[in-house]
């Protein structure tokens, strides 16, 4: 069942269950106004009947009362006049039984229309005089209301209306309002297919562009995006889950055709020295260890090259937490360890540890800073100096050697470019794209520049927690979408 289906069959079955509940609560509101009026009728001719029969002797002939009344001779006591609204007696309405209270029928005004005296149901056994009812029983005509009256002379009155006509009126009345709930239900769902394919239109062409994304493959699609709601907003999510989507394609089919050129050199390299060493037999010792050399050398830089790509395109760090962080501190075991591996001079300017704390993540921070160590001193030769410097979130890393080409300095960044000073030294082409990737995760941004008096500074800046606390911790994606959607406005 679509949803456009069960939003109709749903407004249609709210609509004749709320209009079925009225009717019955209507239903049950008249049935009690009904037999609220029968008994108010009921009361009020046994009250007069009270009147009538209570001067009768106790002793009186019941079958001449009964003549009389069957002569239309009324009762003493009664004599027939009407009430101050100008209404006739109550009586006039009603079925009058009169009987002994041993059950002995004297006299009724309709027969069988009231159940004999002795058949009746009694609510209550009283002593003279009492009231019984109103009550329903049964007769031969149906269901009748009674209400009888034990007087203090021996008898019995009771006063009964047929309920026949208003089980009438209120089986039409149920009728009616079946039909009313039956035709509002079909209305009610009628319109709610209409107000629902209204809702659903925008729905249903979302949908449709999602099964032609996965059924081609195909992520330049247009999604129609209208409205400011929540279909609105879901095709605005959806589009700009597309776009990232095809960003995330495009920067990885880059980055294999980036990678797959670069590979190229250092296997053709290795192709070719161990062709020579095919030929060991003619080589003599020196250019055999020179080729070896050679061939250990690429395999490192080849080795590199892969562990960089593979760090590019994996990223775990990304998944890392983000924690308050001490550039000083991390700044400091970079170093240390620069030191030991290289046994050059490296140098720290920065303030005392935790002075500038900022949010981010240690691992991917202290990879980017070890990264602007060792570039700087792949492309400066001993015995200087390299220097960093950290100022609140901006690190640089200062080195003295050849510096970078004006024409270079917007490019360094960019994956697998190699100025062409670079080119005679080892290195992936990587290490300051990865720096960028971490930089721009953290909501940061990279710089370059050529150092007064020989050499370069290369570092990147972080937003305080102070300033842009909000932007640091909403601009870290975490995935690789997000991660494209950087590569691509890098």
């Amino acid at each position: 069942m679509t949803l456009r289906t069960k939003l109709a069959v749903a407004l249609g079955v709210l609509a004749a269950v709320a209009t079925l509940t009225v009717g019955i609560l209507g239903f049950r509101a008249t049935r009690h106004a009904l037999y609220d009026e029968i008994d108010e009728s009921l009361v009020e001719a046994s009250g007069e009947l009270r009147l009538a029969l209570r001067r009768v002797p106790a002793d009186v002939n019941l079958s001449s009362l009964a003549a009389s009344l069957d002569r239309g001779e009324r009762p003493p006591g009664d004599d027939g006049r009407r009430d101050r609204q100008g209404r006739r007696s109550r009586l006039d309405q009603v079925v009058v039984q009169i009987a002994t209270v041993d059950g002995t029928l004297v006299w009724e005004s309709e027969q069988d229309v009231l159940p004999p005296p002795g058949d009746r149901r009694r609510s209550a056994k009283a002593e003279t005089p009492a009231i019984d009812g109103p009550r329903t029983d049964s007769s031969g005509s149906g269901e009748v209301r009674l209400l009888s009256q034990r007087l203090a002379n021996g008898l019995e009155v009771t006063a009964g209306r047929s309920l026949a006509e208003p089980a009438r009126v209120l089986s039409a009345l149920r009728r009616r309002t079946a039909m009313v709930g039956l035709l509002v239900g079909v209305a009610a769902a009628a319109l709610g297919w209409i107000i629902a394919r209204q809702m659903t239109r925008r729905l249903t062409a979302l949908t449709t562009t999602a099964e032609d994304v996965a059924r081609t493959g195909r992520l330049d699609v247009a999604v129609p995006v209208r409205g400011s709601d929540e279909a609105g907003r879901l095709s605005a999510a959806f589009s700009g889950m597309l776009a990232a989507l095809a960003q995330s394609r495009d920067s990885q089919t880059r980055l294999v055709q980036d990678a797959g050129h670069e590979l190229r050199t250092p296997l053709t390299s290795l192709r070719t020295n161990i062709a020579t060493l095919r030929r060991h037999d003619r080589l003599d010792d020196t250019t055999r260890h020179a080729i070896l050399d050679d061939l250990d050398s690429e395999a490192r830089e080849l080795t590199d090259l892969v562990n960089e790509l593979v760090e590019l395109a994996t990223d775990h760090r990304a998944d890392e937490p983000v924690a308050p962080v001490d550039l000083a501190a991390i700044v400091g075991r970079v170093v240390d360890r620069a030191r030991r591996r290289s046994s050059r001079g490296v140098v720290v300017s920065a303030p005392a540890p935790d002075a500038e704390m900022i949010d981010g993540q240690v691992g991917a921070l202290e990879r980017a800073i070890s990264n602007l160590v060792d570039n700087a001193l792949k492309f400066s030769d001993p015995p200087t100096i390299v220097e960093v410097t950290i100022v609140g979130g901006r690190v640089e890393v200062l080195d003295r050697g050849t510096g970078i080409p004006d024409a270079e300095l917007s490019k360094i960044f960019d994956r697998f470019h190699r100025s062409v000073e670079a080119r005679s030294r080892p290195g992936s082409g990587l290490g300051l794209a990865i720096v960028r990737e971490i930089a721009e995760r953290h909501g940061g941004r990279v710089h370059a520049a050529n150092r007064p008096g020989g050499g370069a500074i290369v570092g990147f800046e972080l937003p305080l927690p102070g300033t842009t606390a909000a932007a640091v911790a909403g601009s870290i994606p975490t995935s690789g979408a997000a991660r494209a959607r950087h590569d691509e406005t890098r």
